[in-house]
């Protein structure tokens, strides 16, 4: 959740019906000791639904600028989360974020390879990206987990993004949003609508009309 007092809150409804479940799931199948050493924290929730963080899983994280859920346009996007069902409120609060709002700042190049570049760095070693795609203003990922926690996967990409940008940029202050979303893969099927949903996001969106013509698009060529 952002911590950030110049930023709106956007904190997740109290919901028992979802520790509930999380809690009988971690009943079931808890972290083990060498995993919450290296930050898994197996199933757990944030109000909306129920997470799951463990190695050898596929994550499709969304992370974004800071600037993208303005203060002055609170009363647009406020109701949305507001929004019980956790796909249709997922699906709206993209949309609103595909709108562009904030300054945008993946749309300078520099910042758009910076970032992709962060992202294929450690490819193969710390994770396997299966898809991304750079927005102008958020990041949708694909990967599959390895031996270091997804939160620190996200803290590594953040955090250095966030001091080369500022840097390029001149600006000072929060880069990205602290928080993210982030859904774990639960079938091959939900994999492949993922990797629909990535790269026809800036076809969605109105910036190409074919996929392909994105720059900042990558899905990994089937084995």
């Amino acid at each position: 959740m952002n911590k950030d007092p110049r930023q709106p809150r956007l904190g997740p409804p109290h919901r028992p019906e979802i520790r509930k479940v999380v809690e009988r799931q971690r009943e079931m199948s808890p972290p083990t000791k060498e995993e919450q050493l290296a930050g898994f924290q197996g199933w757990n929730e944030r109000g909306y639904v129920p997470h799951r963080d463990e190695p050898g899983l596929t994550q499709f994280v969304t992370f974004r600028l800071a600037d993208s859920f303005p203060a002055e346009l609170r009363e647009e996007w406020e109701g949305l989360l507001k929004i019980e069902d956790n796909r249709e409120r997922r699906m709206q609060l993209e949309a609103w974020l595909d709108q562009g709002c904030g300054v945008c700042h993946l749309r300078d190049e520099r910042i758009a390879r910076l970032v992709a570049d962060a992202l294929r760095k450690f490819d193969g070693t710390r994770y396997r990206l299966l898809a991304w795609t750079l927005m102008p203003n958020h990041v949708h990922v694909l990967f599959e987990v390895g031996e270091m926690s997804m939160a620190e996967i996200l803290k590594s990409w953040k955090q250095f993004t966030a001091t080369q940008s500022n840097k390029l940029l001149g600006i000072g202050g929060s880069f990205w949003q602290a928080d993210y979303w982030d859904t774990y893969m639960r079938d091959p099927d939900h994999e492949e609508r993922t990797i629909r949903y990535i790269r026809n996001n800036p076809v969605k969106a109105g910036l190409v009309t074919a996929w392909q013509e994105w720059p900042w698009t990558f899905v990994r060529p089937a084995d």
